[in-house]
């Protein structure tokens, strides 16, 4: 299977999880694009359920697909939320955030009682941290927050540079929630919870893309087939 294939095989898996009656969280990103897509399939075919969106792009697509919406605000407490990842360690430790929105999907992931990730093959990497690792931060005081970031990482046993994501325009770019993202190369982090809680702390972190315990299972694509990786 060609990868937009496997992403299609893996959300195609993980709807056949959806009840009637859930409540979901409904990731960003390529992958979750399909799910959200065969979601509206099912809810064209007579399927209630309702959903909170991770982002504004999601929002948009699930609106116009006919997927009924909420907001944590109005239902805090979800059944299931599906979403991609940028990296699935064999622990079910994440990178998130490739798509911006790591700041919202973390709080409805965490709001929910079970998070699948779906995601092709080469999502599954044994260490962490070939993708660069995302982290919200305020854009006051930039260069000083980049600078503890860098500190902790190295504290933490990693290292390597965070730039700032740029849009096509060249400018920042801003997340949904108003912040920017510096884009961490740290190359391998072998003890990403240690880095996750140096980075909490930094005063001026909003958020960062390690998603530790969080996730419950993943559901896998690739040329073999598709599998499903339960958390210990």
């Amino acid at each position: 299977m060609q990868v937009e294939a496997q992403k299609r095989a893996a959300a195609a898996r993980a709807i056949e999880l959806v009840q009637p009656g859930m409540r979901l969280g409904l990731g960003t990103g390529s992958t979750a694009k399909h799910f959200v897509e065969l979601l509206a399939q099912r809810v064209r075919n007579g399927l209630e359920v309702i959903a909170v969106p991770t982002s504004e792009a999601t929002r948009l697509d699930a609106e116009r697909l006919g997927v009924p919406l909420t907001t944590l605000d109005a239902t805090p407490e979800l059944d299931l939320t599906v979403d991609g990842a940028d990296e699935i360690a064999p622990d079910l430790t994440l990178i998130k955030g490739g798509g911006g929105a790591l700041l919202r999907e973390k709080i409805v992931a965490c709001a929910s009682r079970r998070m699948i990730v779906i995601a092709d093959e080469s999502k599954w990497v044994p260490v962490l941290g070939r993708f660069a690792l995302p982290v919200e931060v305020v854009p006051f005081g930039l260069a000083a927050t980049r600078r503890r970031i860098e500190t902790a990482a190295v504290a933490a046993g990693c290292a390597g540079p965070a730039l700032l994501r740029r849009g096509s325009d060249g400018h920042a770019f801003v997340t949904d929630s108003g912040h920017w993202i510096l884009d961490a190369s740290f190359g391998q982090i072998a003890d990403p919870k240690s880095l996750a809680d140096r980075l909490d702390a930094i005063t001026g972190v909003v958020e960062h893309g390690l998603f530790i315990g969080v996730a419950h299972a993943v559901v896998l694509a690739g040329a073999a087939g598709v599998r499903v990786v339960e958390r210990a």
